[in-house]
């Protein structure tokens, strides 16, 4: 595959992963059975601030981008895609989904979700463009630390989850399912999308092993 067709394939994947990460959380919000760790804390915010859950993610993604400065982490052109894609393809899907409130169509809609995450993450991350805020806040504080990328994402992601359900976000069975499958649909999906790197480097390109952007366990 040619430089110029492999960078093509490349931005296809990232934007196209990255709308439907946000699709498939505006499905786990619309099953209301539960959300991923960071949107329970983006619903949360949401109810208390009047914004919309998508604003809300995008905003928190921001803030969170803010603390890759003392952290010395450096943001690929997916790290900034991030903040903003998401967050707009959320509030999107959200408007044209229909309310469902029938628990048959709510368990589907939420294992639909948590597939859907998988595919979009396998998708952006095998991009190359770098790992979200989120995701390089985790590798941060393990490089600054000293402390596993395990134990940093544990620490961080409980507190967000406490704090959301604190606020009104929607913990639930699908919280715990979402944490359990979300790495292993991931590696699968990596290994599907994975574009071989090319020989040279970018300054907008997050080169490396694609599989060390999954930080769960």
């Amino acid at each position: 595959m040619s430089t110029k067709n492999r960078l093509g394939r490349r931005l296809i994947q990232l934007y196209v992963g990255l709308a439907l990460y946000g699709a498939s959380s505006a499905l786990l919000v619309e099953a209301g059975l539960g959300l991923e760790p960071w949107n329970v804390l983006h619903q949360g915010l949401a109810e208390l601030t009047g914004l919309t859950i998508g604003v809300v993610s995008i905003i928190v993604g921001a803030a969170v981008l803010l603390l890759w400065i003392p952290l010395r982490q450096r943001p690929g052109l997916g790290t900034v895609s991030n903040v903003f894609v998401v967050g707009l393809a959320m509030d999107g899907t959200l408007a044209l989904v229909p309310d469902v409130h029938s628990l048959p169509i709510r368990i589907p809609l939420l294992l639909s979700g948590i597939v859907l995450n998988g595919v979009a993450t396998g998708l952006y991350i095998a991009a190359r463009f770098g790992p979200g805020p989120r995701d390089g806040l985790m590798t941060g504080l393990h490089q600054r630390t000293g402390r596993s990328i395990r134990l940093m994402r544990t620490a961080v992601e409980v507190a967000v989850v406490a704090t959301g359900f604190a606020l009104g976000g929607t913990v639930g069975v699908g919280t715990v399912l979402y944490a359990v499958s979300i790495g292993p649909l991931a590696q699968l999906f990596l290994r599907v999308f994975d574009v071989p790197p090319a020989s040279g480097g970018s300054t907008v390109v997050a080169e490396g092993q694609p599989q060390g952007a999954i930080l769960r366990p």
